[in-house]
């Protein structure tokens, strides 16, 4: 065991564990508590209000059309109305919407040259106090590759349209777009390891069978949980390789067509079927914080403006073309649609995270998940009253199981940031334009 420890560690290959209380005092992890995790989810475009925004408040509410997915977590839901991003309301669209959706302060109008969205971002603000405690202080995620270029209407650089994450005010965190590429640095493998497939899967069957020895030192329940996560490990890595080999025949490829005018920029990018990454990136969520590889995750599903097509729900249009919908009911009913798509996916992650006991509770219960846009009607480009949820109890903190709403007075989105960064044992007065607190 020792001398094949040994032999791991100098392949640079590492496997986090989840939290396991026959470990706790025992130098693996620090005692007390589950750690706390972190994720902020965004989805592009905005989405039809009136569908989204439930009628009533308080713990009574009843969930809208579009939350309609949720129904079997709604206990673990805060549906928060009346959040507003004033820095947003500059005339740069989706750019500055975007691009400040996690610091909420002024984006620079630039065509590249000089990028800022005004502050760091929240996520990393927590990611910061956890260097050292987990192998990755932050995972940066997108369902779509980055773009580049020039919107000519606006004068902005697009790269705003994919950016969230800012480790300084003028220094974005490029977020990894392909699943395996994901997954291969959750698992420490280096890129020259990552190349070499059979290897990868060798040296990560080895890491396996080595966290597997430790179950003589486990407890029943933890044994249970061990061997749950690291088939869970398995299975998405045996999914990726499917996924990899599917996207390697010509038939498979043909059922994902972006529009004509992307397809060169797309055929560099992963060939994976749109629908099949969002599931995998959101499973490698899971998978990050069941085994404390990270504790903070920023994910965009899509970038804003994309021209992402939705045939597999029977939608043809891209859906940046259906956002603007100019009141037309066919495109607002697409548009409601696309939304309620991104609910569900965020609905199975909740559902995912609520299965997985840990401590005294769940993951869920450990783990506060943010998800959101940074403009409410896509069609007006409106940065007010945005379209925000959070999942989980963040350890108590959050007051899950209701509706909340600020009527008229302007309340900041980083009010809400002030709040987790508290909640996550960060003490701060103030975070971005933040002038209280929510919880």
């Amino acid at each position: 065991m020792n001398s094949r420890r040994r032999f791991l560690q100098g392949t640079g290959v590492s496997l986090s564990l989840p939290w396991l209380k026959s470990l706790q005092g025992a130098g693996r992890r620090r005692p007390g508590s589950p750690p706390l995790r972190n994720a902020f989810l965004h989805f592009p475009n905005g989405t039809w209000m009136e569908d989204w925004t439930p009628a009533t408040v308080g713990r009574d509410y009843q969930l809208s059309k579009t939350l309609q997915p949720l129904q079997s977590v709604r206990d673990q839901i805060l549906v928060l109305s009346g959040l507003d991003k004033l820095n947003s309301q500059d005339g740069g669209a989706h750019k500055t919407a975007t691009a400040n959706y996690l610091t909420g302060m002024r984006v620079r109008k630039t065509t590249g040259r000089d990028l800022s969205a005004g502050g760091v971002s929240v996520d990393q603000v927590i990611g910061r106090t956890c260097v050292g405690k987990t192998p990755v202080p932050t995972l940066v995620l997108a369902c779509e590759p980055v773009r580049t270029g020039i919107d000519r209407i606006t004068n902005y650089t697009l790269l705003y349209d994919s950016l969230i994450s800012w480790e300084a005010p003028e220094r974005p965190v490029m977020p990894e777009t392909s699943p395996r590429a994901a997954f291969e640095r959750l698992f420490g493998l280096s890129a020259e390891q990552a190349g070499q497939q059979d290897r990868s899967r060798r040296l990560l069957d080895l890491v396996l069978d080595d966290a597997r020895a430790l179950r003589p030192q486990l407890g029943r329940d933890d044994r249970s949980r061990l061997d749950q996560y690291l088939d869970s490990v398995h299975a998405v890595e045996n999914r990726l390789r499917f996924a990899a080999q599917a996207a390697a025949d010509p038939e498979r490829q043909a059922l994902w067509q972006p529009l004509p005018t992307d397809r060169q920029r797309f055929a560099a990018a992963d060939t994976m079927e749109y629908e099949a990454r969002v599931h995998l990136m959101l499973d490698l969520l899971v998978l990050a914080f069941q085994g404390d590889a990270t504790r903070v995750i920023s994910m965009m599903l899509a970038n804003d403006e994309t021209i992402q097509t939705f045939q597999f729900i029977g939608i043809p249009d891209a859906a940046h073309h259906v956002s603007h919908h100019l009141g037309n009911p066919q495109l607002i009913a697409f548009y409601q649609k696309i939304t309620q798509w991104y609910v569900q996916q965020f609905a199975r992650l909740v559902q995912a995270l609520q299965q997985i006991p840990e401590g005294d509770g769940t993951l869920l219960d450990h783990c506060t998940l943010m998800f959101g846009s940074g403009l409410s009607d896509g069609n007006r480009h409106d940065p007010l009253n945005l379209p925000i949820l959070l999942a989980g109890r963040g350890g108590g903190a959050v007051p899950t199981g209701q509706h909340l709403r600020f009527d008229g007075d302007n309340t900041p989105l980083c009010n809400l940031y002030c709040s987790m960064l508290n909640a996550s044992g960060i003490p701060t007065a103030q975070f971005g334009d933040s002038n209280g607190r929510i919880f």
